[in-house]
């Protein structure tokens, strides 16, 4: 469905964030993207939801390309939520897309109030999203992406910032979608609860991939890339 390959990215400083990436994303596929800090999982992310024009290599969805066919179908969510969060309420942020796609505005608060509601923060609709704690605002840009309907979920740290039972919620949510999820993430535990496979990016490179929960019970390879087993693991 979604293919990179030979991805190469570097940065105007001359940094090379991704060099040679091959991945692909079958239908439905959950995979999570490993590494340490710097590793290139975040840009790899960016140039998927085609929020970064690709430099060298290409990136295809049901072999098309461009940015513009990765955005339509490709919903992204930021490490920072507030990269995101723009409108004066949390109804207004997560409805915008449907409103900006013709939809009624009474139809499109409507959605997106089911949507926060599959998310357990329905009581949240009302409130300016800037006043909102960093696990709320986190789980409101989720929303925000659902409201889009893409086929596909690239999300970045989605876990970060949310307390256990918000956090559990993500998880069951992304475990009963039927949409392909591609997780940056370091939460290990997180990702075997979710995907079916990972792979671990180090220096830009792809280091390792394989079916999880197996590939992070090798303690080797996770320390070459700076991480280490997951707590259910030790």
């Amino acid at each position: 469905m979604l293919e990179v390959e030979s991805l190469c990215y570097k940065y105007p400083d001359g940094h090379e964030a991704l060099r040679g990436v091959n991945l692909r994303v079958n239908e439905g596929e959950k995979i999570a993207l490993v590494g340490a800090n710097g590793s290139g999982k975040s840009t790899l992310l960016l140039h998927i939801a085609g929020a970064f024009d690709v430099q060298e290599g290409r990136i295809t969805f049901r072999g098309r390309e461009g940015a513009d066919v990765l955005r339509s179908h490709v919903g992204l969510t930021f490490q920072n939520a507030d990269d995101e969060l723009l409108m004066p309420s949390v109804i207004e942020d997560v409805s915008f897309s449907l409103i900006a796609s013709g939809m009624s505005a009474h139809s499109a608060h409507e959605q997106a109030q089911n949507i926060l509601a599959s998310l357990g923060i329905s009581h949240l609709a009302s409130r300016p999203p800037h006043k909102l704690s960093g696990g709320e605002k986190r789980l409101v840009t989720f929303a925000g992406v659902l409201a889009s309907n893409p086929e596909v979920l690239a999300l970045d740290e989605p876990t970060a910032g949310l307390d256990p039972k918000a956090r559990r919620r993500v998880i069951n949510f992304l475990r009963e979608t039927d949409k392909a999820v591609i997780l940056a993430t370091h939460d290990l535990d997180m990702a075997i609860d979710v995907c079916e496979r990972a792979v671990i990016l180090r220096e830009g490179e792809i280091y390792a991939e394989g079916l999880l929960p197996e590939l992070f019970t090798d303690k080797n390879i996770l320390e070459a890339c700076g991480l280490e087993l997951p707590l259910r693991c030790q």
